[in-house]
This record gives structure tokens, C-alpha cells and sequence, in this order.
């Protein structure tokens, strides 16, 4: 079996991704560069060895030896690039989120659609490890029906990685319950076994708001990823445009009935992520996704609080970015391009989380009033509920 050879576009933080994807005489290999960032491009380029680098991502939609593209790229350019790959015939792989609207989304499925070519969203949670157990605990009815679903979300992080860059531009990513929010509300989705109908939300920009910032065009200092600063309120050398929010909640009812709940803090001093659902017949609970963690389920009571639970199940172990995940959903990407067929992630499900995240902006920005999610095309849904086979 021939590599299948891949164009990357945006060698930033999710530079793991391709580096997942590139493996030269076992199925796929990095074959073209591309970024915005010469200096970038030079740095990045030995560790693939690729054969073509670029700073326009455009010089790689006809080349006939590129089979598909791995999209890395800021939020604000995923519609444009995306809806360009596409037209160009090259299967494509878009990082999370989708687009920064819900208008976003719907242009480049449709582009799909119309284009006949494959297109593939990387929600890569749906490959962790915590991820798949809580999943499968469900599926085996161990906690009953689902029937409410909570995420605490605690970012150490966030003032480093959210807030000195254009992450902090909401003309650039609509918002953090868009952007970073994405994932958890996939995730939401998937156990829950549901898409989100109607949300509300409350939320404000409460700390990052009055920090020193740079003026525009100043980069960012070279040594963010390494030096950390604490308390937040010593942080310096944020984004020269701070204007989403730091703190946000929203709660949301799903088309079968779930009502579900996420909050998210960019200031906490510790980074996990806590989620519990409750069930007609128990509760499953976990924190943290690494070695050694485990999902609780209660399943017995009524009691008080039980700390040794029923049942706890350990997170398998596993090695490489994101808990492993990052490999596994690249070899998923590289196995539907060859060969189509069902995956674990869905463009539709990836919509649909920009979606809800879309009008929980919109809610926090108007007083917590409540919005309906857009319903999708039905046509374009069993589209790709049938497996992007083009008519």
C-alpha cells in the first residue's frame, strides 16, 4: 500500500496532529508544507522532511501529488480554506471548531455536498481514552437512560494560551464558548445521544479584561509556553484586543429531552475537566483523563455521598498527544480518505457543537436570553449520515 500523501496547512500548537500523521512506509507521509510565517515554515519543515513547502496555501490545491489536506489553521480561515480544498477536490481534514459561525458551517458542508468531496472534522476527544469509557458505561445501560449532563471546565492555562493571542479577538473566534467550548459540547452530544435545541447562557470578561497589553503588531514573548505567571492578575503582554469572556455558563436542552450544563473559568489555578451524568438507574462521575484515573459510577442508594462509589473503571493508558488521541483520529482520517465508510466523528456533530456554542455567545451577549439552535438542511444531514456518497 502506497503512503497516502498529505498537504498540512498551519504549523502552529496543533503541529501534533501532522506529526500523528506522518509516518513515512506505514500509510501516510507529510508531503507538503504550508504556513503564513516564513520563519515558521523553516523551523518546522525538518520534521517531516517534506518534500514542498509553501507560505500560500493555495499553491497546494493543484498539485496531483497531494491526496488530502490536513487543516491547521486559525479559526476565522477555516471556512475559506476549507470551502477552497474542497472545490480543488482534496479530501480534507478541518481542526476543530468547524467555522466561527453557524453560517460558517453550513457553507462548507454544502460545499462538500455539492463538490462530492470527503470532509472530515477532528473532534478528537471522541478518540480519548475517558472519552470512550464514559461512552461505553452508558451504552451498556449501566447508569440507565441519560437524562442530565454537567461539565466543569477549570483552565489553568487560559490567560497564556486564550488571551495573547488572536484567541481573544471575537471577531476572530465568536467566542470561548465557541472556540474552546467545542469539544466538551461534542462531547456533551455524544453521550447524551442528542444535539442541542435551545440554550441560555451568562458570562463576562472578569480578569483578563484590565491586564497590560501589547500594542498591535508587538509578537507574542517567545517564551509564553514556558514561563507561567501566577497569580492571573500578574500576567502581562496579553493581546492588544481582549474582548471574550473569561468566565462563562451555559445550559442546554437537547432534542431527546437532555438537559445539560457547561461552565468554563480561565483563571482557576489548576487545569481538569469534571464531568458527571446522571441516569434513570446512576450517576457517573470523573476528573482528569491521564494514567491512573478513573471514571465512579454510583449505581445502589439511596445514601449519603459515597467516595469508594460501586463501580470505578480505570482509564486505559495510553501514549502520544492528548492522551493518544491525536494518533488515533488521524489514522481514522487517513482510512475514511482511502476508503469512506463510518467514523466516530461526524461533520454533522461538529456543526452542531458550533452551533449550540454559537447561540450560547449570542445569549451571554444579551442578557441571558434564550436562543434555538438553527436546524441543518435535512438534506444535508443524511447526506452525511449516509457516508458522503455522491449522488
Amino acid at each position: 500500500m502506497e503512503d497516502l500523501r498529505l498537504g498540512v496547512i498551519g504549523l502552529g500548537l496543533r503541529t501534533s496532529l501532522a506529526l500523528a500523521a506522518h509516518r513515512p512506509g506505514r500509510g501516510s507521509v507529510v508531503a507538503a508544507l504550508c504556513d503564513s510565517d516564513p520563519a515558521v515554515l523553516k523551523s518546522r519543515a525538518g520534521q517531516f522532511e517534506a518534500g514542498y513547502v509553501t507560505e500560500d496555501y493555495r499553491d497546494l490545491l493543484d498539485r496531483p501529488d497531494i491526496d488530502a489536506i490536513v487543516v491547521n489553521t486559525p479559526d476565522d480561515t477555516h471556512e475559506r480554506i476549507a470551502i477552497d480544498c474542497l472545490r480543488a477536490g482534496k479530501a480534507v481534514y478541518l481542526e476543530k471548531p468547524m467555522a466561527i459561525t453557524v453560517e460558517g458551517c453550513d457553507a462548507i458542508l454544502r460545499t462538500a455536498r455539492e463538490t462530492g468531496t470527503r470532509l472530515y472534522v477532528g473532534h478528537n476527544m471522541r478518540h480519548m481514552g475517558v472519552v470512550r469509557l464514559m461512552r461505553d458505561i452508558i451504552r451498556k445501560g449501566v447508569i440507565g437512560e441519560p437524562k442530565t449532563v454537567w461539565v466543569r471546565h477549570f483552565v489553568s492555562y487560559g490567560g497564556d494560551y486564550y488571551f495573547k493571542d488572536w484567541h481573544a479577538d471575537r471577531t476572530r473566534t465568536t467566542g470561548l464558548l465557541l472556540q474552546k467550548a467545542a469539544h466538551d459540547l461534542d462531547v456533551i452530544h455524544w453521550l447524551a445521544g442528542g444535539y442541542t435545541t435551545r440554550v441560555n447562557a451568562l458570562g463576562d470578561l472578569m480578569l483578563y479584561g484590565d491586564l497590560p497589553r501589547r500594542a498591535p503588531g508587538t509578537p507574542r514573548p517567545a517564551n509564553w509556553l514556558q514561563e507561567y505567571d501566577w497569580p492571573p492578575t500578574a500576567r502581562t503582554d496579553l493581546h492588544h484586543v481582549v474582548d471574550v469572556e473569561d468566565v462563562s455558563v451555559m445550559n442546554m436542552r437537547l432534542d431527546n429531552g437532555v438537559i445539560a450544563a457547561y461552565q468554563q473559568c480561565h483563571f482557576s489555578p489548576d487545569y481538569v475537566r469534571n464531568y458527571t451524568v446522571i441516569g434513570t438507574e446512576g450517576r457517573l462521575e470523573n476528573f482528569g483523563d491521564g494514567p491512573g484515573d478513573t471514571v465512579k459510577v454510583w449505581n445502589t442508594g439511596p445514601s449519603g455521598y459515597r467516595a469508594d462509589c460501586d463501580i470505578a473503571y480505570q482509564v486505559p493508558a495510553a501514549e502520544g498527544s492528548h492522551g493518544g488521541a491525536d494518533a488515533r483520529i488521524m489514522a481514522e482520517f487517513c482510512r475514511f480518505v482511502r476508503e469512506g465508510g463510518a467514523t466516530d466523528t461526524s461533520p454533522v456533530a461538529a456543526r452542531m457543537s458550533v452551533a449550540a456554542g454559537h447561540m450560547a455567545t449570542l445569549s451571554l451577549r444579551n442578557a441571558g436570553l434564550p436562543y434555538d439552535v438553527p436546524p441543518l438542511d435535512p438534506d444535508l444531514a443524511a447526506y452525511f449520515a449516509d457516508g458522503q456518497i455522491p449522488e
